[in-house]
């Protein structure tokens, strides 16, 4: 066997730069409306495994070996950390992108059942950007007042998001992700079709 076709090559890290930096304009376009009110913050678990679904079931198409979708979380743990969200999401973050490149790798990268339920283990590193709220929750309260929100918004931000909603918040997540991988098959079939994704 040819060792050398399970290594990435050149044209493999283009795909994950152009997807990497794809999802984080979605990331950031959500992101903006989290300014709007707080129950958009917790409707992040909706929106991007919605909105990214299409260019990342792209993606998918391109993903022949391991190591791209896990390359990709890392990616976006770093950007996550240089735009301020910290370094306490990013083990969830990475986990979900290995995870869920195991997840596509189990199905040859070419059963579109397997692709669902990776997108759906992908898209919990959303919840990544939920942890510096849970985790350091009276600093984050006072970030945000200092910040220039006001206290009802921190109270409301706290009541969405937080121990008791979590478990939820993870869940919906994951079946968003589930939804959004076949929406975006349904709008991206012919490159299923070329990449001979069942």
């Amino acid at each position: 066997m040819n060792t050398n076709t399970n290594k990435l090559k050149p044209k493999d890290f283009i795909n994950i730069g152009i997807f990497t930096a794809i999802w984080f304009v979605v990331e950031f376009a959500c992101g903006m409306l989290g300014y709007i009110h707080p129950y958009i913050v917790a409707g992040y678990v909706i929106l991007l495994p919605l909105i990214g679904a299409i260019p990342m079931m792209l993606f998918y198409t391109k993903v022949e070996k391991f190591g791209m979708i896990s390359i990709m979380s890392v990616l976006i743990a770093i950007i996550m950390f240089v735009t301020g969200m910290g370094f306490l999401g990013a083990p969830i973050t990475i986990l979900s992108g290995i995870a869920a490149d195991l997840i596509a790798r189990s199905g040859a990268y070419k059963s579109f059942r397997k692709t669902v339920i990776s997108y759906g283990v992908f898209c919990l590193w959303i919840c990544a950007n939920f942890f510096p709220i849970l985790v350091t929750a009276d600093s984050y309260r006072k970030d945000l007042v200092n910040g220039g929100f006001s206290q009802e918004y921190a109270d409301n931000l706290f009541r969405a998001i937080n121990t008791k909603t979590i478990a939820v918040l993870l869940l919906v997540c994951f079946i968003c992700g589930c939804i959004g991988a076949c929406i975006g098959k349904a709008s991206v079939r012919k490159h299923f079709e070329k990449a001979g994704i069942a």
